[in-house]
């Protein structure tokens, strides 16, 4: 079952919220599970007063500050809508309730625990062995949506560079095709 499936079968409350929403403050704990209905959010850290982002997540992806959520301390990161959102929402409590009573929500959740692990771990792979433009590159071949959904800053962040180098990078690619 996906995402969507789990809460529809358990009818979970439903939220809408606008863009440029955080449901997440960096400092708070995170209380609730989100799963996308429609719309994106992004997930990002602050540095030195810059915002960088981590992870992007859309329509029919659960998304969390897990860490601050499984532990109960306050989260590394600001969860936020990049887009008007429609949301399911699962609170801790539920979920508890979920993780101890229900094997076949367990196993589905555990499984996502294990692919959000080795999506960070390829992305942590990417900063050390690829240039920015081949990760630009690879976003642009894997995941061409995102590049037609994330604004630019964020993108950037993403990427581990700045607006203008992205825009420089955008540029040499859009060149090489001509």
């Amino acid at each position: 079952m996906n995402a969507i499936e789990w809460a529809a079968l358990f009818g979970l409350e439903t939220m809408t919220v606008p863009a440029k929403t955080q449901l997440v403050k960096e400092g708070s704990v995170a209380r609730k599970v989100y799963i996308i209905r429609e719309g994106a959010l992004r997930i990002w850290l602050s540095k030195d007063g810059a915002e960088i982002t981590s992870q992007f997540f859309f329509e029919g992806k659960l998304v969390a500050s897990l860490e601050s959520f499984l532990s109960g301390q306050p989260s590394e990161f600001c969860l936020e809508t990049i887009e008007a959102c429609d949301l399911y929402v699962l609170d801790k409590m539920t979920f508890d309730e979920l993780m101890r009573g229900d094997s076949e929500f367990r196993d589905w959740f555990q499984q996502y625990i294990l692919d959000r692990f080795l999506y960070y771990s390829k992305h942590v792979l990417s900063f050390l062995r690829d240039k920015p433009e081949e990760r630009y590159l690879h976003l642009l071949q894997n995941n061409p949506e995102l590049l037609k959904r994330v604004p630019q800053q964020y993108l950037a962040t993403y990427i581990g560079i700045t607006p203008v180098s992205l825009s420089r990078i955008r540029n040499k690619v859009a060149k090489k095709k001509e």
